[in-house]
């Protein structure tokens, strides 16, 4: 019986000390998250934080207007999300926090607009506030000293193509794509050739490292790339033009900042970043 009574109190003692321990581990890791967060504002200085959900093809271009937006003003700081328009409208939509969204078609932002969609979400665009920013150009484009002598959309239903990188059915550039292989009539015989990125950038890194024979991209992300483009689409095989919209999130916390952001994007300091890879004000 003693025995049984010491074994009960040592099993007591082991399950205090572990109970402890566990409650300090605890404890310390609420205080270290505690102290995160508060080295996090005095890092961010209580800068206001402006979160802007872009299109990835906008990736180089806005990083650079970041830069100069805030060195201008202070007291701000832009956050981005770069991905497809079709992953970021669905996030949006699922409840992640934006100030403002920008979009590679209006596709995608006609989904979260309340005047163009009337099932949309509450997490929704200020209609009032969209703009069409900018306009891309969809292209051809082949990896560095490629010899396969491709020239042209055609080309891709030929024996000089095995391998094409596109962007997948959610993607603005790969609904751009299927579109231009749909008129060309190719679209089903080239199947076996094709394959899907998640996104733009994705697609141009395929084609960079000599991963495909060719792909179709952007003219600006085969500019930032250093990619020479073999053949740009003229409007022939697109029934609308590569148009970029902008908007304000209803939801947005900071409206006059994000007023202000968005219009800056749209003057003649941004506008001078955007044209420099290849983007022309949407018409």
């Amino acid at each position: 019986m003693k025995k049984f009574f010491l074994a009960v109190l040592a099993f007591t003692l082991i399950f205090g000390l572990v109970a402890c321990k566990n409650e300090d581990k605890q404890t310390s890791e609420k205080a270290a998250m505690k102290n995160a967060e508060t080295t996090n504002e005095q890092t961010s200085g209580g800068k206001k934080e402006l979160y802007v959900f872009a299109a990835a093809s906008l990736t180089e271009s806005l990083e650079e207007i970041k830069a100069a937006y805030e060195e201008e003003n202070p007291d701000l700081e832009i956050i981005y999300t770069f991905d497809s328009s079709g992953t970021l409208k669905t996030q949006i939509e699922e409840g992640a926090y934006a100030d403002i969204f920008i979009s590679a078609s209006q596709k995608q932002m006609n989904a979260l607009d309340p005047e163009k969609n009337p099932e949309s979400t509450d997490k929704v665009v200020d209609s009032e506030s969209r703009i069409d920013l900018l306009e891309n150009k969809v292209c051809l484009v082949v990896p560095k000293g490629s010899t396969k002598d491709i020239k042209t959309f055609e080309d891709l239903n030929s024996d000089r193509v095995d391998t094409l990188a596109l962007g997948n059915s959610d993607v603005p550039v790969g609904q751009y794509s299927e579109e231009i292989l749909r008129k060309l009539g190719s679209w089903d015989a080239i199947q076996e050739k094709i394959t899907f990125g998640s996104n733009v950038k994705e697609v141009t890194t395929w084609i960079v490292e000599g991963v495909v024979d060719c792909g179709i991209i952007y003219k600006t992300d085969a500019y930032s790339a250093g990619l020479d483009v073999v053949y740009e689409e003229d409007g022939s095989h697109l029934d609308t033009p590569v148009i970029y919209p902008a908007a304000l999130l209803k939801e947005s916390e900071n409206l006059e900042e994000a007023r202000k952001l968005l219009a800056y994007f749209q003057g003649p300091e941004a506008m001078e970043i955007f044209e420099a890879v290849g983007f022309s004000p949407a018409k």
